[in-house]
C-alpha cells in the first residue's frame, strides 16, 4: 500500500486499539504507536468493570487479538511532527519516520497524583492508598498496605477533582461508579468489614448505574456518607481516624478505619502539551485536547486530518471511548474519501 493507506495511531489504551482495527476494517494500513512496554492503556492494570462486574480480560482480549495485521510499535514516542500540502511526516523514537495523510491521537490521561492532597496521608500513612493501587491488589493480592482481615475500610470520593486548590475543577465523571465498584468488591472479599462512603454528590449517570448503586445500600450495607473529608490521622495501632461532616444529618462524623482508599481522578495528560505544540492543535482549559466542538465534532480537530478518541479530550466511560474510536475512524475515511 502507499503512503496514503497508512493512517497514523496514537496510544494503545482500548481508544487506540479500537480506531486501529476499525481502520484496517476500513482498508487501511494502520500504524499503533504506545509508548509503554504493551498495550492497554490504564484499563489492562484493572481487574473488573462497572457496572456488571465484567472482567478487563473479556475487553482487551478481543481487542488485541483484533489487531493482526496491524503494525504495533511499543515504547515508542512522537518526537516530532511537520506537514506539507497533503501528508504528515512524524519522526519517532529510534529515527523512524512515517508518512501519513491522517492521525488519530488517543493518548488518554493521567490519574491525579494523591500525595498532592496531603492532608489525606497518601505517602504518609501506611494504610491509605488510592484506588489504582487497590485495583493492584485485586489482581495480585500484594500490597503490604492491605490488611488481612480489615474490620472497616473507607473510600474518599472527588480526591483532586472538582477542586480548585488541586487546579482541576472539572468532575472525572467516573470516580462515583468506580469507588461504588471497588467497595462492593472489598465487601465481597471481606464480609465482615464495614465499608463507607465519602462523597460530595454522586453522580450516576450512566444505564444501570444507579442500581448499582442501591445493590451496594441494600444489598453490600455499604454506608454513604455526604460530605467532605475535613482530617485523616494516623492512630497508634496503625489505623488511620477520618473526621468529615455529614451534611445530610448536620452532624460530624469520626470513623476509624484499618484501610482508606483515596479516589484519584481523571487528569490531563501532560504528554498531549508536545503532540498539541508539534501539531499545532489547542488545548482547553483544563488541559485535556480542544475538540472543534463538543457536540457534532468531538473526535475532530481543528487541524485537518487529525482526529481525537477517547480521553485525550476529557473523562469518559470506556463505552464512549469505544464509540469515539469508531467515529475517529470513520472520521478519517470520510475526510480522505473527501479529499479524492
Amino acid at each position: 500500500m502507499e503512503n496514503k493507506d497508512q493512517i497514523l495511531v496514537i496510544g494503545g489504551g482500548v481508544a487506540g486499539m479500537e480506531a486501529a482495527r476499525q481502520l484496517k476494517s476500513l482498508g487501511f494500513k494502520p500504524i499503533l504507536v504506545e509508548k509503554g512496554p504493551a498495550l492497554g492503556g490504564h484499563v489492562a492494570s484493572w481487574n473488573r468493570l462497572f457496572p456488571d462486574m465484567t472482567p478487563v480480560r473479556k475487553v482487551l482480549d478481543p481487542l488485541t487479538s483484533s489487531l493482526e495485521g496491524v503494525e504495533v510499535l511499543l515504547d515508542t514516542t512522537v518526537e516530532s511532527v511537520s506537514r506539507s500540502q497533503r501528508e504528515y511526516t512524524v519522526v519517532l523514537t529510534r529515527g523512524r519516520v512515517i508518512k501519513c495523510p491522517a492521525i488519530i491521537i488517543a493518548t488518554g490521561f493521567k490519574l491525579f497524583e494523591a500525595r498532592k492532597k496531603e492532608e489525606y496521608g497518601y505517602g504518609i500513612y501506611d494504610r491509605v492508598i488510592t484506588n489504582k493501587d487497590l485495583e493492584n491488589w485485586f489482581n495480585t493480592g500484594e500490597d503490604g498496605r492491605v490488611p488481612d482481615r480489615p474490620s472497616a475500610v473507607g473510600f474518599v470520593h472527588c480526591v483532586g477533582s472538582r477542586d480548585i486548590k488541586a487546579g482541576n475543577q472539572q468532575c472525572s465523571k467516573v470516580c462515583c461508579i468506580t469507588a461504588i465498584k471497588q467497595a462492593i468488591e472489598v465487601k465481597e472479599r471481606f464480609p465482615q468489614a464495614e465499608v463507607y462512603c465519602f462523597y460530595m454528590d454522586l453522580r450516576l449517570f450512566g444505564k444501570k448505574y444507579e442500581d448499582f448503586y442501591i445493590n451496594a445500600q441494600r444489598d453490600c450495607g455499604i454506608h454513604f456518607i455526604r460530605g467532605r473529608v475535613s482530617e485523616v490521622a494516623e492512630l497508634i495501632d496503625g489505623r488511620v481516624q477520618v473526621k468529615a461532616e455529614d451534611t445530610l444529618s448536620g452532624r460530624p462524623v469520626k470513623v476509624k478505619l484499618d484501610l482508606l482508599v483515596l479516589m484519584s481522578g481523571i487528569v490531563c495528560n501532560p504528554a498531549n502539551n508536545h503532540l498539541a505544540s508539534e501539531l499545532s492543535v489547542p488545548l482547553d482549559e483544563d488541559g485535556f485536547l480542544r475538540s472543534r466542538d463538543n457536540i457534532f465534532s468531538v473526535t475532530e480537530s481543528d487541524r485537518p486530518g487529525v482526529f481525537f478518541a477517547g480521553t485525550c479530550t476529557g473523562p469518559k466511560t470506556i463505552p464512549e471511548t469505544l464509540s469515539e474510536a469508531r467515529g475517529a475512524a470513520l472520521g478519517v475515511y470520510n475526510y480522505l474519501k473527501g479529499k479524492k
